[in-house]
């Protein structure tokens, strides 16, 4: 099987541990839970068939800026008009869901993005408040850039706020096979070498330590805010 966890620019990740079972390709149709998919740099056809592969619906685009320099196929103007035709419905939710924010307070003193803060946020609720709806009557895939789960903030942000709302969320590989949310969680967990749940800490502890790891690492930096939000922490200090 070809390995679909390459390194990312962002300083890489290790490969799946081979104990975590991939579960098949064939997925029940109806919607009962969520999936999520990065464009990468897919063809247009590649990325169709996977969406199709997997009886999607529904794609729900969860970038801020819903445009790629580099792959200018996954523009949103293009997958408003080609999707249709394919039997998929497309859906822009990025000013809820997406991993950027126009609000100072939602970013540290260094201007990084805080995912917990976005979280918070009223229009994020909105946001997952909404995919859960049309869950009921779609099959939904939340579509961002990366191709690797871990690497982006459909998988540390968003998946967990739907989980919460007892959403089964997996993830659609780049080969077209589904990874579930809690496998990834264990890779997540494995590959940052954190101690295994014991007695003293449970494994709801290790995810929640293991997600706010990967959000420092893989969170927005804007150097607009670095000023901003610094002031803003002086301010509630003082």
């Amino acid at each position: 099987r070809r390995n679909c966890y390459t390194p990312d620019s962002r300083g890489g990740w290790p490969s799946r541990p081979q104990r975590t079972r991939l579960m098949p390709s064939t997925v029940d149709p109806s919607p009962s839970g969520i999936l999520t998919v990065g464009h990468s740099n897919h063809p247009w056809g590649v990325f169709v068939g996977l969406l199709q592969r997997h009886a999607v619906t529904a794609l729900v685009d969860v970038r801020s800026v819903p445009y790629s320099r580099f792959n200018p196929q996954f523009n949103r103007n293009r997958l408003e008009r080609e999707l249709a035709p394919c039997g998929v419905q497309y859906v822009f939710l990025g000013r809820e869901l997406g991993a950027r924010s126009d609000d100072p307070a939602c970013y540290d003193e260094t201007g990084r993005v805080q995912y917990a803060r976005l979280a918070r946020k009223p229009a994020f609720r909105r946001g997952v408040a909404r995919v859960v709806q049309e869950a009921e009557r779609n099959r939904i895939a939340l579509m961002c850039a990366e191709k690797e789960p871990l690497s982006c903030h459909r998988t540390i942000l968003v998946a967990p706020a739907l989980e919460r709302r007892k959403v089964e969320i997996q993830h659609i590989l780049a080969d077209g096979t589904l990874e579930p949310h809690d496998h990834a969680m264990q890779r997540l967990i494995d590959g940052l070498k954190l101690p295994a749940a014991d007695l003293f800490r449970s494994r709801r502890a290790l995810v929640t330590e293991a997600l706010t790891r990967r959000a420092a690492r893989i969170g927005y930096v804007n150097p607009e805010f670095v000023s901003a939000s610094a002031s803003l922490v002086k301010k509630s200090k003082g």
